[in-house]
């Protein structure tokens, strides 16, 4: 536990590439399989459910530490991070313990989930005595569910890629499910991630590492047109379509097993010839052929059980737009026209209900593809996918092997204030940097600022820095970590869509909403309206992509 806790605290100290590469190898060099296992399970993304609630930290760090709840609360106020605070406020540890991270999770840290609040508090305050400010602070973090490091999964792979010895698109190729809940990390899962010697899909329902695309905001660098392949950028879940064996398999990006959540889709797959693996975009498809908002699919997304209700009311599709496998031999290398002449020969018997050909877009230049562009919002897309048509298939956001762009419209924008803000964490703890903002009500001229959407990202350090200040000077109440401020700031908002929704008091959500900029040159009362918002609802109407 110790080792990984030190290298938790190197990774988060630098953001230089080449020394958070050399800690992952030195971690490896050193740490047992086991360990290793699930050193490699959470840096790549695997998340433990939270096995404590924060109740019940809060409670036993009180204990631990004697604080009065007040102090604790100013402590934490201060600090910004629970697992900080809990670090900082524990008493000087009364033992060492040398228990390997496997021996930590497996049997310390996953038996506290579903035992009774009184028994966990016993069993934290004894897990802290034996741990370092590093220690308690990693513990914390990970039975908390609060868990982050600032480490890429591609960073991951090459670190286990240059400790094995082994090419790093075949771990890529292995580490595919490696994160997946229903099977947890182990020694012999880790001995096959860093084998000598190529091989094929671990499994038979096993994915292949998808290609990302890079974000363009011009393609005129990009050369001629007539080298690009044009499509559509769907708005819905990124997928694997796997058939093999004689059955099919729906991979996420997220390396989730969601083949039960689109049982139509897993229908659709039962019609592809054995040894096919298509990339593509789930979507919700009211009319069998045309992509619905995301919000209706956003209906599917954690439900436990589908009823017949919600299937009729959000039937998905899977709309391929590229072919990883046929005949069960590797097309990845081939050329991405290559690989969509295979797949239009693959669908061109295998389409239909649940499973569909994305279409290639027709322009003689880059004029014609801005004119498609401007299309996307209301064909219910984002913009135009722009894939070189020499390039083969690649892994992660990586162009050795070619490239994909992806030209997304420009976002929906709103002038809003700010209105209430809340402490960071990482290295953000202890500045106010994630805020919630407001437009001005219709009902002039009694108007007020209704709170319609909550952002953290899009400022500079510096200009974080220089909010905050103006947030601690103009606080008017506490409300726990949050605090509510006097509205002076005005902030240009952008979202990438909005929906209709009677759960906010606006009557709208928003989809990922980011700071674009800070409008000094705004005042307060010059900020948006709900009017503007429902503009934005009216116009987004999806027609056919």
């Amino acid at each position: 536990m110790r080792r990984f806790a030190r290298l938790f605290a190197a990774l988060d100290a630098s953001t230089a590439t080449h020394a958070k590469l050399a800690a992952l190898k030195a971690y490896l060099a050193e740490a047992a399989a086991a360990d290793a296992a699930w050193a490699v399970y959470f840096l790549a993304g695997g998340t433990p459910r939270r096995t404590v609630p924060t109740r019940v930290l809060r409670e036993a760090a009180l204990a631990a530490s004697g604080l009065p709840e007040w102090l604790f609360e100013e402590c934490y106020q201060a600090v910004g991070d629970l697992a900080e605070t809990i670090a900082h406020v524990l008493p000087a540890p009364a033992a060492e313990d040398d228990l390997g991270l496997a021996g930590w999770v497996e049997e310390r840290l996953l038996p506290l989930r579903g035992q009774p609040a009184a028994t966990v508090r016993e069993r934290l305050i004894d897990h802290w005595r034996v741990l370092d400010w590093p220690g308690r602070f990693l513990l914390t973090k990970l039975i908390g569910g609060g868990f982050r490091v600032g480490v890429s999964r591609l960073l991951v792979i090459r670190a286990l890629a240059e400790h094995a010895g082994v090419d790093a698109t075949v771990v890529a190729q292995r580490m595919m499910g490696y994160t997946d809940t229903d099977a947890l990390p182990t020694a012999e899962r880790f001995a096959r991630l860093i084998a000598a010697g190529t091989d094929g899909p671990v499994a038979a329902g096993a994915p292949y590492p998808f290609f990302l695309a890079h974000a363009l905001a011009d393609p005129a660098a990009l050369g001629a047109v007539a080298d690009w392949q044009v499509e559509w950028k769907y708005d819905g879940i990124r997928a694997q379509l796997v058939r093999r064996a004689g059955q099919a398999w729906i991979w996420s990006r997220g390396e989730e097993l969601v083949t039960e959540r689109f049982p139509e889709i897993a229908a659709a797959g039962a019609r592809l010839p054995d040894g096919t693996v298509l990339d593509g975009e789930i979507v919700a498809c009211t009319d069998g052929r045309r992509p619905a908002p995301f919000a209706l699919l956003q209906k599917r997304i954690g439900r436990k059980t589908l009823t017949r209700r919600i299937l009729a009311e959000a039937p998905a599709a899977f709309i391929a737009y590229d072919l990883l496998e046929t005949g069960g031999s590797d097309r990845r290398t081939l050329p991405q026209h290559a690989r969509r002449a295979l797949l239009e020969a693959t669908l061109a018997h295998a389409a239909g209900p649940g499973l569909l050909l994305a279409p290639v877009l027709d322009a003689a230049d880059w004029a014609g593809c801005a004119a498609l562009r401007a299309e996307a919002r209301a064909r219910g897309v984002e913009g135009l996918m722009l894939k070189e048509r020499a390039g083969r298939y690649g892994t992660g956001r990586t162009r050795e092997a070619g490239t994909w762009w992806k030209w997304k419209v420009d976002p929906y924008s709103i002038d809003c204030v700010l209105i209430y803000a809340q402490a960071g964490h990482g290295r953000r703890a202890g500045l106010y940097t994630d805020y919630t903002f407001a437009v001005w009500s219709d009902d002039a001229p009694e108007r007020r600022l209704v709170p319609f959407a909550k952002a953290y990202s899009g400022l500079t350090d510096d200009e974080f820095r220089a909010v905050d200040a103006v947030i601690r000077r103009t606080t008017v109440e506490k409300f726990g970590p949050v605090r509510s401020v006097t509205p002076s700031l005005v902030f240009e908002l952008g979202f990438e869509g909005i929906q209709a929704s009677p759960r906010h008091k606006s009557g709208v959500a928003v989809r990922f909403p980011r700071m674009l900029r800070l409008r000094p040159d705004k005042k307060v009362e010059d900020a948006d309206t709900l009017a503007r918002l429902r503009e934005l609802l009216a116009a987004g109407a999806p027609a056919a992509a």
